[in-house]
């Protein structure tokens, strides 16, 4: 079912690559709605936006904690636009079909990879904007979700060249995107908390590397993690995923013996 776009709520973190976007979307005539310090940037570009507060009637509280959780920002979110009770509930509370959310995260990972302060790190844990993908994500029947600013490119291209519209398919293909941003956010905050371990095995490593082949030669691998911190390749072709299950049952050879082997030298002229 393909939809176009009449609506935007843009609240983000990150603003470069954005404009683009956002004067494509104004060129499209699509109504859009933001935050604080985004409002601020679209106003700059000199196109009209509503600010939340608007559907809200509160302000941004409690230092910026509270500025979209609200029923007239979710239920705009989460209207089904195929269900007369949903549409009848949103025109009787005055809530506007919101048909694309554009939200990043607050910069969780970084934030504790450049200080140790706990304060600054809690600050930076984010509340209404993974409610917000997550919602816009559950209803991608009716909404499109852009979750990181990697996308801001590819969604202003594809409405650019379909004018506004998005097909189903589309939409559910942003949805499962922004699913896997908020999990590995989740995941990184739950390490933050218990870095000693937990009661559940989770891991969320992007950017896998692509093994030359999988156990056979018509099977693909992929190695998730910093690969270049294991061992260094001197020459040679890609690594496989054998040359790896080689090179680790080496290693663990050589951690058998106490003195100097010849093992290592071994391992390279293999990988070779």
């Amino acid at each position: 079912m393909d939809k176009k776009i009449q609506s935007a709520l843009i609240s983000v973190f990150y603003k470069d690559g954005l404009e683009p976007l956002v004067r494509l979307l104004h060129e499209l005539g699509v109504t859009l709605y933001s935050t604080g310090g985004t409002q601020q940037f679209i106003e700059k570009l000199g196109i009209p936006v509503v600010p939340v507060e608007n559907l809200t009637t509160y302000p941004s509280i409690l230092g910026g904690r509270v500025k979209t959780l609200h029923p007239s920002v979710f239920g705009g979110i989460l209207g089904r636009r195929d269900n007369a009770t949903d549409l009848e509930e949103m025109k009787q509370y005055n809530i506007p079909e919101l048909d694309l959310v554009i939200v990043d995260l607050y910069p969780f990972e970084e934030t504790v990879a450049s200080t140790s302060e706990e304060k600054a790190i809690i600050e930076k844990i984010d509340i209404g904007g993974p409610s917000m993908i997550r919602g816009a994500a559950k209803n991608f029947r009716d909404v499109v979700v852009l979750a990181a600013k990697s996308e801001y490119v590819g969604l202003e291209q594809l409405l650019r060249e379909q004018k506004g519209v998005t097909t189903i398919e589309q939409r559910k293909q942003y949805a499962a995107k922004a699913f896997e941003t908020v999990a590995h956010y989740d995941v990184a905050i739950a390490h933050y908390f218990n870095p000693g371990g937990a009661a559940y095995f989770f891991e969320s490593i992007p950017g896998p590397k692509t093994m030359r082949y999988g156990e056979n030669p018509h099977q693909s691998g992929k190695f998730f993690g910093p690969l270049e911190n294991l061992f260094t390749q001197l020459n040679g072709k890609e690594i496989s995923y054998n040359n790896l299950v080689d090179i680790d049952a080496a290693v663990q050879l050589i951690g058998e013996f106490t003195d100097t082997t010849l093992l290592l030298s071994s391992i390279l002229m293999y990988v070779e």
